[in-house]
């Protein structure tokens, strides 16, 4: 996280079209998430995460980059990328995906977004997969365009983000559902709106298709929003591991497969079509994994904070795994967190130790998400 008056900033590191916006409105630290910067600090986060929950927030989120794939074969080229079953998504249509490689680690876990017949979306996690997609292409023998549109996102995130949707788009966006987008305008500025977000919350994604206008559309959405108690936020910590959401390169990465997340349903070895790692990941499944993913509620005072480091799981003083996120929820009072650990000791109701940052703590495995299992929130 970068921190300082100035910020320090250079020119190797993309600014977002809201970046000027999020300054002026309170950001007062940065990260960096495929190559760009990323707000990730308005004042408190456990304020920012009651913010999202009881009214709602608005994120500068520029870093979930487009990757744009269009031509004759874009959807077979774009089914070739995933294991999984595309055969059925509509045009309008989003689908949260995996993207793997030959051996079938998970290269990304994007929303794929379907804007037409033969155009397509990936809307990133923090990996290059416009340099994976346009390599996988060279040789593909298909009839592909592949590039990264002027196109940045923005979340809207949390209950009341439907009235705010509502006074910015009147009511005919209230009938978008989980899951699906629509393109629109604001005033003349163009977007595609989606259902989507990272969140677990009622939510919806402004993908803006003009950097112009980034300012502009801030300060018209922060308006709109006044009334209903909408503030500028960041992507909470707290409320994504509540929800059991993975961060890429923490909770998974390219050692990392499908199966250990438990994402089984992503994965459709049966279907015709053939996809990059469909070997791998039908011996994967074939032997068993040897690590799962699991939650874990653990004693100890409240932490101050996400982890930093991977802490080591242990039980009876043998190490098992890893905790991938860890943060204090204050709705529901607990540490809880997310680990990866080994799959015979992948037991819920099992008693494990974690050597966190302030000292070993008593843990129990519980399932995940910890919050809204079934996504009833955000699907509503």
């Amino acid at each position: 996280m970068m921190q300082s008056d100035g910020f320090g900033f250079g020119t190797q590191i993309r600014k977002s079209p809201y970046f000027d916006a999020t300054v002026r409105w309170g950001a007062k630290a940065f990260s960096v998430y495929n190559h760009m910067y990323i707000p990730r600090d308005f004042g408190d986060p456990e304020q920012n995460f009651w913010n999202l929950v009881n009214d709602a927030i608005l994120c500068d989120v520029a870093v979930e980059r487009q990757v744009e794939i269009t031509g004759p074969d874009a959807a077979k080229f774009v089914q070739m990328l995933t294991p999984r079953d595309l055969s059925k998504m509509a045009v309008g249509q989003c689908k949260y995906v995996l993207i793997t490689n030959a051996d079938g680690g998970i290269l990304n876990d994007p929303i794929l977004l379907r804007l037409a017949e033969n155009h397509f979306w990936i809307s990133l996690a923090d990996s290059d997969i416009l340099l994976w997609a346009q390599g996988v292409a060279v040789h593909s023998g298909m009839d592909v365009t592949i590039c990264e549109p002027d196109v940045s996102p923005l979340q809207l995130q949390g209950p009341k983000s439907g009235e705010i949707m509502r006074a910015l788009f009147g009511d005919s966006i209230m009938d978008l559902k989980y899951y699906w987008l629509r393109e629109v305008d604001l005033d003349g500025i163009p977007l595609i709106v989606s259902r989507t977000g990272w969140s677990s919350e009622l939510g919806y994604e402004l993908y803006l298709q003009d950097g112009s206008r980034g300012d502009e559309l801030w300060e018209k959405i922060m308006a709109a929003g006044k009334p209903f108690g909408l503030k500028p936020g960041h992507t909470s910590s707290i409320r994504r591991i509540e929800g059991g959401m993975l961060s890429y390169h923490a909770d998974a990465d390219i050692s990392t497969n499908p199966f250990e997340l438990g994402f089984d349903r992503l994965v459709n070895l049966d279907m015709e079509a053939e996809f990059i790692g469909k070997a791998a990941l039908r011996r994967i499944k074939e032997e068993g994994v040897s690590r799962k993913q699991v939650g874990l509620i653990f004693e100890g005072d409240p932490l101050s904070g996400p982890n930093t480091t991977f802490w080591p799981v242990s039980k009876d003083g043998a190490a098992i795994g890893k905790v991938t996120s860890a943060v204090y929820s204050p709705r529901l009072k607990q540490n809880i967190a997310l680990a990866m650990v080994s799959t015979e000791e992948a037991v819920i109701g099992a008693t494990v130790e974690v050597m966190a940052a302030t000292g070993p703590a008593r843990a129990t495995i519980v399932e995940r998400p910890f919050y809204d299992p079934k996504k009833t929130l955000a699907a509503a």
